[in-house]
């Protein structure tokens, strides 16, 4: 059976960003692709490469566990789980961590961008996350993997690692191919369109996210960033704001930019703002209700339980493969 995986940091609320651009595109993909089996996981040890409060981590763990089932991830199709309840990940790691080259993780755009701004104490984890994100990859052998379009080099080097390690140890890896949405694969911060929505932004206005109440996300909508044209027009290089703006309505309407744009032709940026925030709040309400449903439950647990044992399954298979062609450990009759 053909695979897909997928993964998130638990390390904030799944803003309407992430939502848009990857969660509400798995669910698409569960229903559209019913012979792939699907391993959706929660990425905590890549949460540590910056130091987390206990409780915080396990908080976020939890409440993102319940978002990706409140969003409509059918555990029925999906095999949702926690990255660290899998040891095999962290043996598969240090595997792949001896055949890449410091060159190759010191050109990772990410592990500059965190660098910087962290300045002084830079941790190990963080310098060698991408060998841990190829772990996480290759140990399920997944054909297509869904990527942000900022996630396309981590892949990339996943891509480079597997076929040197293919080479090496006589094909043992699935090379996966990355699945991009062709709209909504990028939504853009509300008070800085020409910025990726961010968990990570110190600006609250500058995202929605999931659990956000209405006030706040009709609120948050109306104070978007625009222009001062006032015509409802898809034109993200010369006005990126009303562009992001179209993006989410197209993506939850699944009405195209023209029909959107003829829909509000010589109407202003006052309604077509209002109309957009109920739109937003409609589809985040039976999110929410569902959430609240879940976090405290047993049937999460069963949930995650569940999709542990299947990853545990396939991961312990796959490792122990390997360290067999490398040559670990007493050879397996």
């Amino acid at each position: 059976m053909k695979r897909i995986l997928s993964g998130i940091q638990p390390t904030g609320s799944i803003n309407l960003g992430t939502y848009l651009g990857s969660v509400k595109n798995f669910v698409k993909l569960q229903d559209k692709m019913p012979d792939y089996e699907f391993f959706i996981f929660i990425a905590d040890l890549h949460a540590i490469t910056i130091h987390k409060d206990k409780q915080f981590l396990r908080k976020k763990i939890k409440e993102l566990a319940a978002l990706y089932v409140a969003c409509g991830l059918d555990p029925e199709k999906v095999n949702l789980f926690i990255q660290s309840e899998v040891p095999a990940h962290s043996q598969m790691q240090y595997i792949l961590q001896c055949n890449a080259y410091m060159g190759e993780l010191e050109r990772m755009t990410q592990f500059k961008d965190k660098a910087k701004k962290q300045e002084k104490g830079v941790t190990v984890g963080l310098f060698s996350y991408p060998t841990l994100m190829a772990a996480d990859i290759l140990i399920y052998d997944p054909d297509y993997v869904p990527v942000g379009k900022d996630q396309k080099q981590h892949l990339e080097l996943t891509r480079d690692i597997a076929n040197r390690v293919n080479n090496k140890y006589n094909d043992i890896f699935t090379v996966p191919e990355p699945l991009i949405a062709e709209i909504g694969a990028k939504i853009q911060s509300l008070t800085d369109p020409t910025m990726k929505m961010s968990k990570s932004d110190p600006n609250d206005k500058s995202r929605i996210d999931m659990l956000d109440p209405e006030n706040i996300i009709k609120k948050r909508i109306k104070s978007a960033m625009t222009d001062s044209i006032g015509t409802i027009k898809y034109d993200p290089e010369n006005r990126p704001g009303i562009s992001n703006l179209l993006t989410i309505y197209s993506v939850i309407t699944n009405m195209s930019f023209k029909d959107i744009e003829k829909k509000y032709e010589g109407i202003g940026y006052k309604d077509f703002k209002e109309d957009l925030g109920e739109i937003v709040y409609q589809e985040l309400k039976p999110i929410q209700e569902r959430f609240n449903n879940l976090i405290n439950s047993e049937e999460l647990d069963d949930i995650l339980d569940k999709g542990r044992d299947r990853a545990n399954q396939v991961a312990s298979i796959k490792v122990n493969k390997l360290m067999d062609r490398v040559g670990l450990g007493r050879k397996r009759r």
